[in-house]
């Protein structure tokens, strides 16, 4: 695939999602993604109102991480947080499945969850992301997952949080998008740190990147 240094940046979602990040790193993450056109700024909840008031006007998105970074609340609670932060100007919701009743063998849950959320979504016009966190799956745990987003259809599958014992592989990529086909996209985050990195991703099928070095790749890649 042949890509533009200007369609690589609008495939990228700025991201900082530390707890420390304050006032001043959100104005940084917000100018930054709007001078390189990334597609969005992928934050906590309680940082959408301020990106979404920094980054009114220039067309960049701002996606809200639910149930973050660990999945383990009740779908009520995901649904209510996926709405408070669209109320609160979220474009993009990527949220982490529960692992553990995955774990559990309870795809019937993780089905009424990924429905619940990408409902929301849908409803209000937004786009959602489901976060597999593949680093503690099986191959066919990503399989069954994947198979249950093809039914459901939120807009991206994901691959991990950048939080958990590992991030992206083209592997993951490959298997997802292979199960997923063309009904849903695939985001490739976690340790996306470096151009080579991001385009073995792209090459693998992904349509997103979620990184903190996007300024640094996109530079690399005008070079």
């Amino acid at each position: 695939m042949q890509l533009t240094k200007t369609q690589l940046a609008n495939m990228i979602d700025h991201t900082n999602l530390k707890a420390y990040a304050d006032e001043e790193a959100m104005k940084k993450l917000c100018s930054e993604a709007a001078d390189n056109h990334f597609a969005m700024v992928a934050i906590n909840g309680a940082q959408v109102e301020r990106c979404a008031a920094l980054l009114k006007g220039t067309g960049v998105h701002v996606g809200a991480a639910i149930g973050f970074p660990l999945g383990q609340m009740t779908i009520a609670s995901k649904v209510f947080e996926a709405q408070d932060a669209i109320d609160k100007g979220a474009d993009e919701i990527d949220y982490v499945i529960n692992v553990a009743e995955l774990k559990n063998g309870n795809l019937d849950f993780i089905e009424k969850e990924m429905q619940a959320i990408v409902d929301v979504c849908r409803k209000a016009g937004k786009i959602s992301k489901v976060i597999f966190e593949n680093c503690y799956l099986t191959d066919e745990e990503k399989t069954k997952v994947a198979e249950i987003a093809r039914k459901v259809k939120p807009d991206f599958v994901k691959t991990s949080t950048g939080f958990g014992t590992g991030g992206a592989t083209a592997e993951d990529v490959r298997l997802m998008k292979s199960v997923v086909g063309d009904e849903v996209k695939v985001k490739a985050a976690g340790g996306i740190r470096d151009l080579k990195t991001a385009l073995a991703m792209v090459e693998a099928g992904a349509e997103r990147l979620g990184t903190s070095t996007g300024v640094e790749i996109v530079e690399a890649f005008a070079d």
